[in-house]
């Protein structure tokens, strides 16, 4: 039977925000030795060693990932398909959207351009009111974008792996009709995680079929953007603009010609950083890794 304080190993660093989600949650830190029911991991820990920490430890049943992105432990999670794994992907949604909001306003307003300008230049500009959105994932940080886009009046259509409704979305659709959405949006944002069938979702095809005017922001992972694809695409003017917090490759080489390009934003995987992050969770209840609902799950296993 499990213990009545479920027992929970840390795998990394012990700190003090990761102690104190697990004890808010009612759990207890132990040593993995003690063959604990959970594992919560930290931002620095061996992803290397994990399946074999898994492996040598079959009393875990509850795995704690620290990131929004689940493709790093893909090999640990297909190896140990009976755990139950949970991201953090909660407390990134804030910080990301925002950035995803930052990037598709500054695009919008041909801030780029304004920045490196010598002269005063002429009136330019398209206001985000009123205007058509494509999500493409509807997780949380895709669900925080959704909520930021409706305070502008924004038409917003949502592509996901089902097409079980999302409140406030227009249409909730999957990507099988991803090429009859592009043609009406204004903005697109790339929100989904990175798997074998989403590598490249927005190709030569896909950004084709965009409107010249329309703006590309990618605030998930680079793969799911074929980057020679987009690199062609912005210096012929297909599209407006791109934003670009992840690349594919990561981190951008230097030398890159999506470095030189005018149309493009490019921040280095800083839509969220811990400094954000942390700061979210209300002192006490850590909703970043619902430890709370997991150690009541794990008393009822």
């Amino acid at each position: 039977m499990p213990s009545e304080t479920p027992h929970i190993a840390i795998h990394g660093e012990q700190l003090p925000y990761l102690v104190g989600a697990v004890s808010a949650g009612g759990g207890s830190i132990v040593r993995i030795e003690d063959q604990p029911e959970g594992l919560v991991l930290d931002h620095g820990n061996d992803k290397a060693a994990l399946q074999g920490v898994l492996d040598a430890t079959p009393s875990i049943r509850w795995v704690q990932l620290p990131s929004a992105g689940i493709e790093a432990y893909a090999s640990a999670m297909t190896a140990h398909p009976d755990k139950m794994w949970t991201s953090a992907k909660g407390a990134y949604a804030k910080p990301v959207a925002e950035h995803a909001l930052a990037l598709t306003l500054a695009l919008l307003r041909n801030l780029p351009e304004r920045v490196s300008a010598a002269s005063w230049g002429e009136p330019a500009g398209t206001s985000l009111h009123g205007l058509t959105a494509t999500i493409i994932g509807a997780g949380g940080i895709g669900m925080e974008i959704l909520r930021l886009f409706k305070t502008f009046d924004m038409e917003v259509d949502v592509v996901r792996r089902s097409r079980l409704p999302v409140p406030g979305a227009r249409r909730t659709t999957t990507t099988k009709d991803l090429r009859e959405l592009l043609p009406q949006a204004d903005v697109v944002v790339l929100a989904a995680a990175l798997t074998d069938g989403s590598r490249n979702l927005i190709g030569k095809n896909e950004l084709r079929a965009m409107k010249r005017e329309s703006i590309l922001v990618n605030i998930a992972r680079g793969g799911l953007i074929d980057t020679a694809a987009l690199t062609e695409a912005l210096a012929s003017g297909s599209i407006k603009g791109a934003g670009l917090d992840v690349t594919d490759p990561e981190p951008l080489p230097a030398g890159h010609p999506l470095w030189h390009e005018p149309r493009a934003i490019i921040t280095p995987h800083t839509a969220d950083t811990l400094e954000m992050v942390r700061p979210s969770l209300p002192r006490g209840s850590a909703p970043m890794f619902a430890a709370s609902v997991v150690a009541m799950n794990l008393k009822a296993l």
